[in-house]
């Protein structure tokens, strides 16, 4: 722990005195109306209104060719009235017939042509907010945060009340965007420093090109914004949101706890409740939520769970989460909000005042006692949990911060507390962080156990070398109830894993770019004993619309006694496996992927009596995106899973997933979706698995006027391999052959922004 503190001393004096942040400049004016697409007319600035707005223009490429002049010439007009931004594009095209334009549902626009902008309203170089359109105006919004925790990146669980607006012409296309100030954070100040980026992207190209330059060369993209000055006397006002929700459904479902035996049961539930949002000083923010509403409608993508060790993490879509949600993530996934299943309510409180930043959650949760016997200790039981975090921005993209979190039920806790630093060492390097520690309370009673965590990471992002190296440590009592943990964080481990990158990018060839890349893993337990080894080259192959994989692996795992019932002694595996990966998007109508795997791996649902062993697998991933006419889109996907005995013909188990999911797009508003999926799995004699069908079918008519006012009327229904049977005078629930309806339901929700 002394050689960990006096490394991020050391790290924070170095970086003290970086900054790699871009020199441009943009002068933005107040204008004094509202400006509209008929104001360019012909792709031109036509009125007086449009000739006051600056100009932004000669963008740069990032890829294919880093540096280079784009194929297509973008001009951007801005300006800003007390209430709104304002953004006109301009994106002339040689070829207009072959512009990617669809109408789709918001945040829909993969595929598409598209324009964008990224305000850091903050000047912190840390977090920002990004607004993009397609040429029919079709809007996609998202917050992105620099860093490698779960947050960093694109976050589109961000949700903006905005307007936009689109029109293809015989030179290209024009979007308009209007952003009302109220939409976004910033300090209360006189005149405001942010920094933008403007961005298009092109999809027949596969060509993304930016002003200011957004290079490759560089770590990071808020340091490589433009400042913008200009805006002065502004504010969001006296912002206050206000989104009540109804929720009505029946439900004609399997009762599997019903006296006498499972049967069928029919029940109504209706749902009212309120989230409310509360901006103080333009840039504290309080959320309340009542009742809250976390009816999800729109449906997790499928994945594969079967013969997994580990689990699986699907994202949140709740609303009361979404608010500055990157301020509670760190490298360690502390805070999984989809741990809180069924709360009553919270409160969250989250801001930022000069360089500090902070977020607190007050929420309880009902699920734990749900479902329980009433003799159970836990019945009726909520779990009440409290979360503090806060941080101070250091230097150029550097920061240092805490996280705790405290969660109780019945006469247990979990309590974890934090320390983090991000701290960049020049243009290429960063580094990343944290101590943790737990403290944990059975909910019984009982004696308490501790446990800590130190996690370290270094990595180097540049055009042609990239690389990453994280070692983590974690003992065997460290617990995070509201975390989540994958293969390097679980308790008992000591490792560390790396991956190096080279890029290439030729040019007198039809190929983009090529890498070739080595990823390896060493873990062992805190005792010092290797449970893991992990070694794989790699080769990747990019064209303008098509790109290659091929990737070998070698796999080394050791269980032991508490990782698998049966198992006496430490046990080793070795196994391996290759892939390879396609992907096309050359046509407008559609695009494909196809991922295939072969080779062996590790089987962990053997016949009960039996322990794990090595066995054949292969494994097929296909994507199929399809536009057959404008207004539809078609997604499918399929996975096939196979596992069986080597040197032998006995099938272990197949798994099969496949889903259809089909929206045509009525009106901006207006849409209708379909989702259709198929789960198999046929069990063999040599693995505990059971025969398992299942047949969904989802049915949705949305009206959409705002991420926030919405109407749903929806159906679902669901068939699996089942049968009631008479059993010595009780109903049984036995596995059949042949799909059964074992439930369906219909329901409608309704939701409604008021804002002041």
């Amino acid at each position: 722990m002394r050689y960990f503190t006096l490394f991020l001393v050391l790290v924070i004096a170095i970086s003290a005195g970086n900054s790699d942040a871009a020199d441009d400049e943009l002068f933005i004016p107040r204008i004094s109306g509202v400006p509209s697409l008929s104001d360019f007319e012909g792709m031109e600035p036509q009125t007086e209104i449009a000739q006051s707005m600056a100009k932004v223009g000669e963008f740069i490429q990032r890829t294919p060719n880093d540096g280079a002049q784009p194929t297509q010439r973008t001009d951007v007009y801005v300006g800003y009235n007390q209430t709104h931004l304002f953004a006109v594009w301009l994106a002339f095209d040689s070829q207009p017939e072959l512009i990617r334009a669809n109408l789709a549902s918001r945040e829909n626009i993969n595929g598409d042509d598209r324009v964008g902008l990224t305000i850091d309203t903050f000047n912190d170089q840390r977090t920002a907010v990004s607004f993009h359109s397609t040429p029919l105006g079709i809007q996609w919004d998202a917050r992105w945060t620099e860093g490698s925790s779960i947050r960093a990146g694109f976050d589109t669980s961000f949700e903006a009340v905005w307007e936009s607006d689109g029109k293809l012409t015989d030179q290209g296309y024009m979007v308009w965007m209007s952003i009302p100030l109220r939409s976004l954070r910033f300090r209360e100040a006189e005149e405001q420093l942010w920094r933008v980026q403007f961005g298009r992207f092109i999809p027949r190209y596969t060509e993304f090109s930016f002003w200011p330059q957004y290079t490759l060369e560089l770590e990071g993209r808020l340091n490589q914004t433009a400042l913008m000055r200009g805006i002065e006397d502004v504010s969001p006002g006296n912002n206050s949101q206000f989104i009540p929700f109804l929720f009505t459904r029946e439900v004609n479902a399997i009762n599997p706890r019903s006296a006498g035996g499972p049967s069928f049961e029919t029940s109504l539930e209706n749902d009212l409740g309120l989230d409310a949002k509360f901006v103080f000083n333009d840039s504290m923010v309080l959320d309340v939520t009542l009742n809250p509403d976390f009816s999800q409608v729109e449906s997790d993508q499928p994945q594969v769970t079967v013969n997994e060790r580990f689990e699986v993490q699907f994202p949140e879509r709740r609303p009361f989460f979404i608010e500055n949600a990157d301020f509670f993530a760190t490298d360690s996934i502390l805070l999984f909000t989809r741990r809180i299943a069924d709360p009553e309510g919270g409160v969250r409180f989250t801001g930022r005042s000069g360089r500090y930043g902070f977020g607190s959650i007050l929420i309880n949760d009902e699920a734990p006692g749900l479902n329980r016997e009433h003799t159970d200790p836990l019945y009726g039981e909520k779990a009440n949990i409290a979360i503090l975090r806060g941080f101070r921005d250091i230097s150029e993209q550097s920061r240092v911060g805490f996280f705790l979190s405290d969660r109780e039920l019945g006469e247990g806790f979990n309590r974890v507390a934090s320390v983090d630093a991000r701290l960049k060492l020049n243009n290429n390097w960063i580094t990343n962080m944290q101590v943790v520690g737990t403290d944990t309370a059975p909910l019984s009673g009982g004696d308490e156990t501790t446990g800590y965590q130190r996690n370290i990471q270094i990595n180097r992002t540049g055009r042609t070398v990239n690389t990453h190296s994280h070692f983590i440590e974690t003992t065997d009592n460290f617990r995070t109830d509201l975390g989540f943990q994958n293969r390097f964080f679980k308790p008992d481990t000591s490792g560390i894993h790396n991956s190096l990158n080279l890029n290439f990018y030729p040019e007198t060839s039809n190929i983009n770019s090529w890498t070739a890349g080595l990823f390896d893993v060493y873990l062992n337990d805190t005792d010092g004993t290797r449970i893991y080894h992990q070694l794989g080259p790699n080769l990747q192959v990019n064209y303008a619309t098509t790109s290659f994989g091929v990737r070998y692996t070698d796999y080394a795992e050791i269980l032991r006694p508490k990782d698998f019932a049966g198992i006496v002694t430490n046990t080793r595996y070795d196994y391996e496996n290759w892939q390879i990966d396609f992907s096309n998007s050359t046509s407008q109508k559609a695009t494909v992927s196809a991922n295939y795997r072969q080779g062996r791996t590790l089987n962990l649902v053997p016949a009960p009596g039996s322990l794990p062993y090595v066995a054949d697998t292969s494994r097929i991933d296909l994507s199929f995106f399809w536009r057959p006419i404008d207004r539809l889109q078609v997604r499918n996907t399929y996975f096939l899973t196979e596992l069986q005995n080597r040197n032998s013909d006995t099938k272990i188990f197949t798994n099969e997933i496949f889903r259809s999911n089909w929206n045509y797009q009525f009106t901006k508003e207006w849409s209708l979706r379909f989702i259709a999926q198929y789960d198999k799995t046929d069990a063999g004699p040599a693995t505990r698995l059971t025969d398992d069908e299942n047949l969904n079918f989802d049915l949705l008519l949305r009206y959409v006027i705002n991420p926030w006012s919405a109407f749903y009327i929806g159906y679902n229904t669901n068939q699996s391999n089942f049968d009631i049977v008479e059993m010595e005078g009780e109903r049984e629930l036995v596995v059949a052959n042949d799909l059964r309806q074992d439930g369906d339901q219909v329901f409608i929700k309704f939701s409604y922004l008021f804002q002041r």
